[in-house]
Order: structure tokens, then sequence, then C-alpha cells
């Protein structure tokens, strides 16, 4: 079933539409959350809004568009919000005052931990810069589509992601890390 014809089966009530709708896109849309929100549980919740949102928001769809980038403009919506609102909340840790915490790969960067390198640097990002990064890197989107998902113009969405690799470019320079 194409986008199209699952957008009318949602419209129409179809009981099984929901299920095709998280099953086709939960990868895509958990991932971007994942990034957004580098914890898996929060992740989750972030994941399950975003389909609520879409499912609630199904009948003033257009239909002309395509139904993955508007997923991932709910998504980049409901982050900035969830992350909005664990800046308000108390950070709980285990680690006792005066404790440190140490990093344990505050140590040379490994030159085959190209991957591990870089989900750092990410984690480093301002999560608007993050944002754009994951959307246009790994999900793939058009910069028009990812400043819609992000309510900024498209030039402000160059800037971010021009900022973003530089960030990162210098992270991994600091780390020893050659690319």
């Amino acid at each position: 079933m194409d986008d199209p014809a699952l957008v009318e089966s949602l419209r129409s009530g179809d009981p099984q539409a929901p299920r095709l709708l998280i099953e086709r896109y939960q990868g895509v849309v958990f991932g971007l959350c994942y990034r957004m929100m580098n914890h898996q549980q929060d992740a989750e919740d972030v994941t399950q809004e975003t389909f609520i949102r879409a499912l609630r928001a199904m009948a003033g769809f257009d239909v002309t568009r395509p139904i993955r980038p508007w997923l991932l403009e709910i998504a980049a919506n409901r982050c900035r919000t969830a992350l909005v609102r664990r800046g308000r909340r108390p950070i709980l840790t285990s680690v006792e005052p005066g404790q440190d915490c140490v990093d344990p790969r505050s140590g040379p960067a490994d030159p085959d931990d190209l991957a591990g390198e870089l989900e750092r640097a990410l984690k480093g990002l301002r999560p608007d810069y993050r944002l754009v990064f994951v959307l246009f890197h790994e999900q793939n989107l058009s910069y028009d589509e990812i400043a819609r998902a992000v309510s900024r113009p498209v030039g402000t969405v160059k800037t971010w992601l021009h900022r973003a690799r530089a960030q990162l470019a210098d992270h991994l320079s600091r780390r020893g890390v050659r690319c």
C-alpha cells in the first residue's frame, strides 16, 4: 500500500492502518528521536507522542505531501519540546558530591572507532544543530523539508548545518581522528 492509500485507509477508519503507518515509519522516527534525546526511554516516549499527534492530525494531512518528512517534522517538534521540559526537571545522578565523573573515552582516540567518535561529537552539538545534521545526513531530507520541520528559514538551516559540520570536524580533529 502506497502512502496516499495509507492516508485514505487511516481517514476511513481502517483498524489496521495505524499499525501499518507505525510499522512503516517507526524506525525512521525513533532514529531521529534517539539522536536528539540521547536516551532510549525518552526517545521511545517522543516516538509514541509523534505517532499519536500524527494520527490525530491525519484528517487535515495534505495527501500531496510525502508522509515521511511530515512525521519527521512532528518528531522534531516533539523532541524540542521534550528537551525543553527535560531542561526544567532536576537531573538525578548516582554520583556522590565531590566524586568526579570520569569519561572512559577521555584518552587518545581509537583510530578504528570513527563511529563512536562521531556519536560522541554529535552528542556535544547544540540540539538545533544536531537536529538539522541528522535530518540532512541521516534522514536525507532536503533543505526545504528541514526548514519546514524546524520552522526556520532555509538560510538558517544551511547555517546551522555548516556550523554543525565545523564543530564535528573540530571535535574529531581535537580527538586525533583523521577522516
